[in-house]
């Protein structure tokens, strides 16, 4: 069973997940279910997706997910994972074929304390434009981005690679990507005038297949963000 419209409260149960696939409880704009989108396609599982009505649950869901919250993973054995880096590190270590972590502790280590770093900055993709709608002002937060992405552009100085650790896409990348695929959404592009290897990498991330896979128009994910401003987001947008 794969759903493109949002599932809600008292639609029935899904079946069991078929052998061979694994599936994924998801919503369409939401950045941290995108990781673990980026991660199946990259990876080349086989899976099928259940989309959920984020503010109109199914019961069983909160059954499955007591959060609440996508991604959520459901095997053919009925294990259940949740929290987006801890669906995409279970992703890499189930199906070893496509690695995508580092192969060294320390490797895999740096790449978790990059992703610690960024998730202090990353709804900040949200938070400015939706407090611009509101306006409010945003001088703070736009100032804690800046510091951010020009560290992240100073890191891929020091790297000389195309990518966050090395000239192929790792885990890493698939994390910050979501939240860079919005920077239109919020009319954020100019962040990256100063930071010219970000904007490189950015360019870089557009040509992945995974990526291609994933991606949502600025149309619609300006859409989605004033729904979602409003307190009225329209999850099932476009179709």
């Amino acid at each position: 069973m794969s759903t493109e419209k949002s599932v809600i409260k008292g639609t029935p149960e899904p079946g069991p997940v078929p052998k061979d696939i694994i599936r994924l409880y998801s919503m369409r704009f939401c950045p941290y279910a995108q990781r673990t989108r980026l991660v199946l396609h990259a990876k080349g599982i086989k899976f099928d997706t259940i989309n959920i009505h984020l503010k109109n649950k199914p019961e069983w869901f909160l059954e499955k997910n007591p959060l609440g919250m996508v991604p959520t993973l459901e095997t053919p054995a009925g294990e259940v994972i949740y929290e987006s880096a801890i669906t995409c590190e279970y992703l890499d270590e189930a199906y070893p074929e496509k690695k995508l972590l580092p192969s060294t502790p320390y490797g895999q280590a740096r790449q978790r304390m990059m992703l610690e770093h960024f998730s202090k900055v990353e709804l900040h993709f949200y938070k400015i434009p939706m407090r611009r709608l509101k306006g409010e002002d945003v001088s703070g937060l736009e100032a804690e981005l800046k510091v951010s992405l020009t560290k992240l552009d100073e890191y891929l100085v020091k790297k000389e690679t195309k990518f966050f650790d090395g000239d192929t896409i790792t885990m890493i990348d698939y994390m910050l990507w979501p939240f860079f695929e919005r920077i239109e959404m919020g009319d954020l592009e100019p962040f990256l005038d100063n930071t010219p290897e970000l904007k490189k990498w950015r360019a870089h991330m557009l040509e992945d297949p995974a990526v291609k896979a994933t991606i949502h128009s600025v149309e619609s994910h300006k859409a989605f963000l004033k729904g979602y401003a409003a307190e009225k987001p329209d999850y099932d947008y476009g179709l």
